[in-house]
Parts: C-alpha cells; structure tokens; sequence
C-alpha cells in the first residue's frame, strides 16, 4: 500500500493540472486496486477539505459530495473511514466544519466523554462541550 498526499488527491479531484492530473488519474484508477488501494491519512483529508473549501471556493455540499466520493472508492482506503464519514455528514447538514466534525468523531471514536472546546459554533456539533 501506498499512502497519498493532498497535492495528488486535489490534482485527481480538480485536474486543474493536465500533466500532474493525468499522472493522479493513472495512480488512483489504474494502479491502486482493492487489494492494494492507496491510502489516505486524516490529515491529508483534513487538508484536501480545506484546500477545496479555501483555494477553491467549493461550498460545504460541494466539499461532502466530494469526501463522499473518495469513501466509496474502491481503490482507496481511507483513515478512520467512519469517523471521516460522520464529518462528512456534518458538513453536508451544515452543521459544523469539517475539521472540528472530525475532531469530536475521534474523540468519540477514542471514549471520550467529550470533546472541550471555546469554539461556541462548535457547539453545533454533537459531543462538544464549551469550557
């Protein structure tokens, strides 16, 4: 397995790069299989979410439609799959950020109690708790 950093996704999912896209396209449908997908970490999800949000311009369904995507890709395995989903959802429904959604699913995911914050529009999201 190999694992993908945020300029090869974002290369994959804007081919705003001809030569750099083609190579990104060859890579994720062509190379990488079920049986040896590629592999994306939180923090290059992380990343790709805001560069799409930031760079791009792309709005919060825009950005889930995407991640969602990336999901079901067969040829792709992504970090704490559920917990990326779970921000994804939040996002879709507008309830939170991407980042601070990811944050408080791992901190479910780990047994937290919840996850404290300052962030009073975080509070949207289930588990936080302002301090």
């Amino acid at each position: 397995m190999n694992a993908l950093d945020t300029n090869i996704l974002i290369r994959y999912l804007t081919q705003d790069d001809p030569f750099q896209s083609r190579k990104a396209i060859e890579l994720i449908e062509r190379r990488f299989t079920p049986q040896r997908p590629g592999f994306i970490s939180l923090i290059t999800m992380a990343e790709t979410v805001w560069v799409l949000g930031s760079v791009y311009e792309l709005s919060g369904r825009e950005i889930a439609d995407t991640v969602e995507r990336l999901l079901q890709a067969d040829t792709l395995a992504v970090q704490n799959e559920q917990q990326v989903f779970t921000a994804m959802v939040a996002m879709r429904q507008g309830a939170g950020a991407f980042a601070d959604a990811l944050i408080g699913a791992l901190g479910a995911w780990a047994g937290c109690d919840s996850t404290l914050t300052f962030d009073k529009k975080a509070l949207r999201l289930a588990g936080f708790e302002l301090l």
